[in-house]
Parts: C-alpha cells; sequence; structure tokens
C-alpha cells in the first residue's frame, strides 16, 4: 500500500489520535468490512499502538516518559527512515537452514535471533530440534555465526561445544523502568583465540 497508494495510506492518518478507544475499535473492526488501504492503515495504526508491538495478544501501550508509537507529525519521516535502512539490503523469506546454506561465505558473519527456549516464542513453532540443528550447523559453516538466546540450561547443554558469553540486559519495552534478564550470546569461532580488537 505505501508503495502504491503513500498519498491515501497516510491521508487516513490525518486526523487520527492515539487513542485506547480508538484502538480497540480498530481490534473488533472486521478486516473484510475495510478496502485495502484501510486494512493497511488499520494494521499499521494497531501494531505502532500496540505494547511491545505485539502481533498477537495486542494491548494498547502507553508510558509516561515517552510519546505514543504512532507519531502522526512525523508519518511519512518514519515511513521514509524504515525505507531508506532496507534500501541496502536482500529480504529472503526462506527457512533459517536455507538462508544460512544460501549465503555462507568465509566473509559471512551471521547474527541469529531464534525463539527463546520455553517462552511465548514468536507465534510460529519452534521445537528444540531446531536449537539442536542450529548447534550442529554452527560447526558445518564457512562463515561465522553469533546466537543470542536466553540463559537456560537445556540451551547451555546444546551449545555446550562452542563459545558462551553472558550478558545481563534491561527489556525496557513501554518506556518504563523495565524487567532485568540474561542472555547468552554463542559464538561459532573460539573468540579467545582471536588477536585483541579483531571483532
Amino acid at each position: 500500500m505505501v508503495q502504491n497508494h503513500l498519498e491515501e495510506f497516510v491521508r487516513q492518518f490525518k486526523w487520527a489520535l492515539s487513542s485506547r478507544q480508538v484502538f480497540k475499535w480498530l481490534q473488533i473492526t472486521r478486516p473484510e468490512t475495510l478496502t485495502d488501504i484501510q486494512r493497511a492503515a488499520r494494521f499499521y495504526y494497531l501494531q505502532q499502538s500496540a505494547f511491545g508491538a505485539r502481533v498477537d495478544g495486542q494491548t494498547y501501550g502507553t508510558a509516561t516518559t515517552t510519546p505514543p508509537g504512532l507519531n502522526l507529525l512525523r508519518f511519512e519521516e518514519t515511513l521514509s527512515a524504515a525505507h531508506l535502512r532496507l534500501s541496502n539490503v536482500y529480504i529472503e523469506h526462506l527457512p533459517w537452514q536455507d538462508c544460512l546454506r544460501r549465503y555462507d561465505r568465509e566473509h559471512t558473519l551471521f547474527y541469529m535471533d531464534p525463539p527463546y527456549w520455553e517462552t511465548e516464542g514468536y507465534g510460529v513453532p519452534f521445537e528444540f530440534e531446531q536449537y539442536q540443528e542450529m548447534a550442529k550447523l554452527l560447526g558445518e559453516i564457512k562463515g561465522r555465526a553469533i546466537i543470542s538466546l536466553n540463559d537456560h540450561p537445556a540451551i547451555r547443554e546444546c551449545f555446550a561445544g562452542y563459545h558462551i558469553e553472558t550478558t545481563d540486559i534491561r527489556y525496557t519495552v513501554g518506556g518504563g523502568k523495565g524487567s532485568s534478564a540474561r542472555e547468552v550470546l554463542i559464538f561459532s569461532w573460539d573468540v579467545q583465540a582471536e588477536p585483541a580488537g579483531l571483532f
């Protein structure tokens, strides 16, 4: 819609407000009753206004320290920034294994961020066998890979043959103080054997 009908898409937001009630109305609006442009605008409004930008189980996100996620005054600027960011990337829609195989070269550095084990995930099935397959392929690639995951005993056991570092993080979705958590960074190569400053 943005590519083919930018002006009309932007017009949908001309007098829009960041409102919990509008958010609820749009949630219960049946998409099949809307035009393609209205559906796109509905999706964008809900996505930008939802807590944590969730797709499923959306709740209205607010914060006392930051403005609404949907910045109506900088709408076109936000779209342009996204377009600029994506102008120098290739976008693939492949299983992660196929993407790994297709782009594996000696000069490739993969950053992999799979769903965290025993969490809600991303609304797609990701069984433990996939982590095991990832651990296996990590030892076979020509390039290098870094995987970020939650710090879980099963994950540590699965990737025990690789260099693992722990990092403390703070989830600050919604602009609040956030909550503390620990993640692991798994490296496909021996980081300690690298000359200082290489990475």
